[in-house]
């Protein structure tokens, strides 16, 4: 078994999708529920053992200031080409940390916990099983769990990956060297990309299945609207 001993969040993106709200806030810094949706990540984080968080940030990057002060063990690295390039480049800046570690978009809702247990066997991707999903990556398994391909457009009857993620040593130092290798040059791909497609055959990714509900993914602003009354329900009862 392996042991998460480290933390990074992706934080540094526009958030397109929920402009005009991003415009002025950073989206993992929108509440939820009357706290930052990175917030609950870092509780999450420590509730886990996990104090080490690295914290990839860009856009209105100033507003994340007051985290080191508020949580110790935490540190902010600064993505200058945020706004240009795709998120391999929040990868390189975060790359001296990717052994033992966790990786996660910072515009997750973990409702459980335990998704975030540091025991893990082998590197792989949170992920749920769906009977059918569009406009998501999908993941097709064997038997015991081990990856054997994905699509980039979703389907049927598959796992859909969550941008949580766990690296052992060898891989995360493995992932370091990819990603050295091609950012600048493909300045354009997910970091994804480089375990998943580019580099698959030199990766032996296994899933971490979890439960629907068990993870939330704000990817508009009807997500927003609809976790947010959902959250507020919960408060009133």
């Amino acid at each position: 078994m392996h042991k998460a001993e480290r933390a990074i969040i992706m934080a540094a993106g526009v958030g397109r999708r929920l402009k005009p709200l991003t415009d002025t806030i950073p989206k993992p810094l929108i509440n939820i529920g009357g706290r930052p949706i990175i917030e609950g990540i870092i509780d999450c984080l420590h509730q886990n053992g996990i104090f080490e968080i690295y914290i990839v940030v860009g856009h209105l990057k100033e507003q994340f200031d007051y985290l080191p002060a508020k949580y110790p063990g935490l540190a902010l690295l600064h993505n200058p080409n945020y706004a240009a390039h795709n998120n391999i480049s929040s990868l390189y800046i975060a790359r001296n940390h990717l052994e033992n570690a966790i990786i996660c978009d910072g515009d997750l809702i973990f409702n459980n916990p335990d998704i975030l247990r540091p025991a893990f066997d082998y590197s792989g991707y949170v992920s749920i099983w769906v009977d059918e999903v569009k406009g998501e990556w999908l993941q097709t398994v064997d038997s015991a769990g081990f990856v054997v391909d994905c699509s980039r457009n979703g389907g049927k009857q598959g796992w859909q990956l969550f941008s949580a993620s766990f690296w052992a040593a060898s891989c995360g130092a493995r992932l370091k060297r990819h990603v050295e290798a091609l950012y600048p040059h493909h300045f354009d791909k997910f970091w994804d990309d480089i375990p998943i497609f580019i580099k698959a055959c030199e990766y032996r990714l296994k899933i971490r299945p979890v439960k629907a509900g068990d993870i939330f993914e704000i990817d508009s602003l009807q997500d927003l609207e609809w976790f947010n009354e959902r959250t507020n329900e919960k408060q009133r009862h």
